[in-house]
C-alpha cells in the first residue's frame, strides 16, 4: 500500500499536469505573438513555470496578511494574452511588465476594499468580458492552425491543416471517452499527440531545447527596465480585476469542498496575495496569475482537500522553472498543433463567459442591451480600429482594444441601468405606501 506521503505526491503531480498546459500557454502565446527569439521565449516559459509555483505556495499557506489556506493552484491568466500582445506591439515589452507591476500594486493596496469594487463586476459584466476575450482570440488560433504566417508559402497546406485537426480530434476523443484525470489533461494529450504526429511525418526542430541552458535563476527586469504608461496600466488593472472576480468563484468552490466558511479577512488575504504574486511576476517578467478552476475539478474528483498535494505541486513547479530545458520543450510544439489547442482553449474561454452570462436575467431588456452593446463594442472596435483614426492617440489606444471597450461599456451600462432600476423600485414602494 502506498504511504500517505506517496499518495500526496501522486495527487500533487496530477494537479501539476492538469494545470501545466494552461499555464505555459500564456507565455507561449504572448511570446510567439510578439515574435520573440527562441532564447527570450525559453526564459518566459521557465520563469512562468517557476512563478506559478511561487504564487501557488504563497496562496496555499496562510499567515496574518497573506494566503487563503485552501488547496488552490495559481497559474498565468489566459485573459492577459490579448492585452499583453496589444501593449507589447504598441509600447514594447517593458510597458507590459510595467503595467503588470502597477496592477499588482493596485490589488495589494485595494485588497480590503475589493469587496466593494467587486460589486461592479457581477456575472453580466465578467461574463461579457470573458466572452469577448475568448472570441477576440479565436482568429489568432485560426492563423496558427494555418501555419502562423498568412503570407507564408505553406500557409493552409493540407499537411498543416491535418496537424491542427488531428490535435483537435485527439482533444475531443479524450474529452468524450476519457475519464477522471486523463480527461482533465485532454489539451496536453492533444498537444503531445499532434507534436508526435508532426515529428513522424514532417519532422520538428529540437533546436530550442539544445540551445537552452541547463540551469537559470530568475532575473530582475530581463527585458529591460519597466516603463509605465496610463493606458496599458488601466487595461491591465481591468484584466486583473476580472481575474480576481473569477478567482473568487474558485475560492468559494474550494471552501465549500473543504467545509470551510470564508470570511472577509480570508478574501482580503487572498486578494493581497494574488496582487503580491502579480507584482513579483512583473519584476522578473511574467504575467498576471489567477486561481485555476480545472484544479477545483480534481479536488472534487479525488475528494482530497488537504493542502499537502498542492504544496508538493507548487514546489515541483519552482524546481522545474529553474531548468530552462523543461520550458524549452514547449517550443518544439509546431504552430498548427498549437493553433488546434488554442482554438479549443479560447473557445472554452468564450463558453466560460457564456456560462457566467447564463446567471443573468435576460427577461430584463436592460440586461440584454448591456450584453449586446458591450459585445458589439468589444468585437466590432477590435476588428475596425481605424474607426477612430481621427481621434487623439490616447483615445485610440482605448477604442482599438475591444476588451477594454467591452469592459468599460459593460460596467457603465450595468451600473447606470441598475441605479435607474433601484430608483424605480423606490418610487414603486413609495406609490404603494400611499
Amino acid at each position: 500500500m502506498p504511504t500517505h506521503h506517496t499518495k500526496a505526491s501522486l495527487i500533487g503531480i496530477q494537479h501539476l499536469l492538469a494545470m501545466y498546459a494552461g499555464a505555459i500557454a500564456v507565455p507561449l502565446l504572448i511570446g510567439t505573438g510578439l515574435g520573440l527569439s527562441s532564447e527570450a521565449l525559453t526564459y518566459l516559459l521557465s520563469i512562468d513555470i517557476l512563478m506559478c509555483g511561487v504564487a501557488t505556495l504563497l496562496q496555499v499557506t496562510m499567515s496574518r496578511y497573506f494566503g487563503i489556506g485552501l488547496p488552490v493552484m495559481l497559474g498565468c491568466a489566459i485573459q492577459g494574452v490579448g492585452p499583453a500582445i496589444l501593449i507589447g506591439q504598441q509600447y514594447g515589452l517593458p510597458a507590459v511588465f510595467g503595467a503588470v507591476i502597477a496592477a499588482g500594486v493596485f490589488l495589494m493596496v485595494f485588497a480590503r476594499l475589493f469587496s466593494k469594487i467587486k460589486r461592479l463586476f457581477p456575472p453580466i459584466v465578467t461574463g461579457t468580458v470573458i466572452t469577448t476575450i475568448g472570441l477576440t482570440l479565436i482568429p489568432v488560433a485560426i492563423e496558427k492552425m494555418g501555419g502562423g504566417n498568412q503570407s507564408g508559402e505553406n500557409f493552409g497546406s493540407f499537411m498543416t491543416l491535418l496537424q491542427a485537426f488531428i490535435t483537435i480530434a485527439l482533444i475531443l476523443v479524450v474529452q468524450g471517452f476519457g475519464k477522471g484525470f486523463i480527461r482533465s489533461i485532454s489539451v496536453l494529450i492533444g498537444l503531445v499527440g499532434g507534436t508526435l504526429f508532426t515529428m513522424l511525418t514532417t519532422g520538428i526542430s529540437t533546436q530550442p531545447i539544445q540551445q537552452a541552458t541547463l540551469f537559470q535563476v530568475p532575473k530582475l527586469f530581463y527585458f529591460g527596465m519597466p516603463t509605465f504608461h496610463l493606458v496599458p496600466i488601466v487595461l491591465m488593472i481591468i484584466i486583473v480585476t476580472v481575474c480576481m472576480v473569477e478567482s473568487t468563484g474558485v475560492y468559494f468552490a474550494l471552501a465549500e469542498l473543504s467545509g470551510k466558511e470564508l470570511s472577509t479577512k480570508d478574501l482580503e488575504r487572498a486578494y493581497r496575495t494574488e496582487g503580491f504574486a502579480i507584482l513579483l511576476g512583473g519584476l522578473v517578467n511574467t504575467f498576471p496569475h489567477t486561481g485555476f478552476s480545472q484544479n477545483v475539478g480534481l479536488v472534487q474528483l479525488s475528494k482530497i482537500t488537504s493542502r499537502k498535494p498542492i504544496v508538493i505541486a507548487g514546489s515541483l513547479l519552482v524546481v522545474l522553472g529553474l531548468f530552462p530545458k523543461v520550458g524549452a520543450v514547449a517550443q518544439v510544439i509546431p504552430e498548427p498543433v498549437l493553433g488546434g489547442g488554442m482554438l479549443v482553449m479560447f473557445g472554452m474561454v468564450a463558453v466560460a463567459g457564456l456560462r457566467m452570462l447564463s446567471q443573468t436575467d435576460f427577461s430584463d431588456e436592460r440586461n440584454l442591451l448591456t450584453v449586446a452593446i458591450s459585445l458589439g463594442f468589444g468585437l466590432g472596435f477590435n476588428m475596425m480600429p481605424t474607426l477612430f483614426a481621427h481621434f487623439p492617440e490616447a483615445i485610440q489606444m482605448f477604442t482599438s482594444n475591444g476588451i477594454v471597450m467591452s469592459s468599460i461599456s459593460a460596467v457603465c451600462l450595468n451600473s447606470v441601468f441598475h441605479i435607474n432600476k433601484r430608483k424605480q423600485n423606490k418610487m414603486s414602494i413609495a406609490d404603494t405606501s400611499l
